[in-house]
């Protein structure tokens, strides 16, 4: 928006006239003041009186006319004001009148550049939507042109994968012969696969009865084994039975952390082989039976810097070994004894607590084929 100012003129001539007029008036008294003093002093003066009363009169007449000139400047002055006022009271009317026109042009001025901006907006809106349709038939453009070219590719492609598949399927035609002769071959193959899958069948399922048969007699004994040992060792609380196996608690064989028998544990150990040893003459001599000397422990972990095993599957299989070395000594023969570790992965309770930690180290005895 463009905005018209005019600076207006300051007239400056009635204020000088008003202190000129001032100034005079101010000079008059001043002279009179003076005239006064000097006559006054003049007149007591002997010598000098009557020509000083001369003088004055020249004076004061001289005085009286320039009062009289001044009096008519200023009436001049005064006259020259009121023509300046009014020159000045017609130039404010027609500033007035010039400022009310300047409005009006500032109005109109302001409606154009209104209309103008308004028509700039629209024009610059119509743009962005030309703008936009620009673009978007440009990526129409671009996408048509690249799917032009993917179909071209895709023509090839196809091209290819049928002559590919041509070639294939001359081999596969080839292959399907191949196979077929060789079907033919594994046909008469699996004819006699067959028969001695029947063969081996027949084997296994006898082989099997006789398995079974042998689990069933090591069964029998099971259980008088197990009661025997319960009568050897009397209502000690440290052991008991659970299904096809006994357990021992480790602490009656072996000190904390440690993997030699203590005299106790070899005392109980011994009362054991002899229970072993009078089942192993009654066992008829066809049974191919075994004891398992399973070894366990609980979670704790071993101290570092432990001598002799570095963790708790090594102490297991020591203290099993143990076991076995003892029952071998008391005059169990040795293969029948299987001694093996398994640490802490199998508890029997899953607690931490002392009881519960002292229910995990174990070792326990089945009797079972091998």
């Amino acid at each position: 928006m463009m905005n018209f100012r005019f600076r207006e003129k300051t007239n400056t001539w009635p204020a000088f006239v008003d202190l000129f007029s001032n100034l005079v008036i101010i000079l008059i008294f001043l002279l009179i003041v003076f005239v006064f003093l000097w006559t006054t002093t003049s007149v007591f003066n002997r010598d000098t009186g009557a020509k000083t009363v001369a003088d004055l009169r020249k004076t004061n007449a001289a005085q009286a006319e320039k009062i009289v000139q001044m009096t008519a400047d200023e009436e001049e002055a005064k006259r020259l004001l009121v023509l300046a006022r009014t020159e000045l009271e017609n130039l404010t009317a027609n500033n007035n009148l010039l400022s009310n026109e300047l409005a009006l042009v500032d109005t109109s001025i302001n409606e154009l550049i209104a209309q103008y901006e308004s028509k700039v907006a629209e024009l610059q809106s119509q743009g962005s939507d030309l703008a936009a349709q620009v673009a978007n038939l440009t990526t129409q453009l671009n996408q048509a042109t690249l799917d032009k070219q993917r179909a071209s590719e895709l023509e090839q492609e196809r091209r290819e994968l049928q002559q590919q598949m041509e070639t294939q399927r001359a081999s596969l035609a080839e292959q399907l012969t191949k196979l077929q002769s060789a079907l033919d071959a594994a046909e008469e193959e699996s004819h006699q696969k067959d028969i001695q899958y029947v063969e081996m069948s027949t084997r296994l399922n006898k082989a099997l009865a006789d398995k079974v048969a042998e689990l069933n007699e090591v069964a029998q004994y099971q259980s008088a084994f197990y009661k025997a040992i319960k009568d050897a060792l009397g209502d000690e609380n440290f052991i008991k039975t659970e299904g096809d196996r006994f357990i021992i608690s480790s602490d009656i064989l072996f000190s904390s952390g440690s993997y030699t028998l203590s005299p106790e544990g070899k005392n109980q150990l011994r009362l054991i082989a002899q229970v072993i040893k009078e089942l192993e003459s009654k066992i008829p001599s066809n049974i191919d039976w075994i004891i398992r000397v399973d070894g366990h422990t609980d979670r704790q972990s071993v101290i570092p810097g432990t001598r002799g095993y570095s963790n708790n599957m090594e102490l297991s299989l020591l203290r099993a070994n143990a076991v076995a070395s003892e029952l071998a000594r008391d005059g169990v023969s040795r293969r029948r004894l299987v001694p093996s570790g398994f640490g802490d992965l199998h508890p029997v309770v899953l607690g931490t607590d002392k009881q519960s930690l002292q229910q995990n180290r174990r070792i326990e005895l089945q009797l079972t084929n091998r």
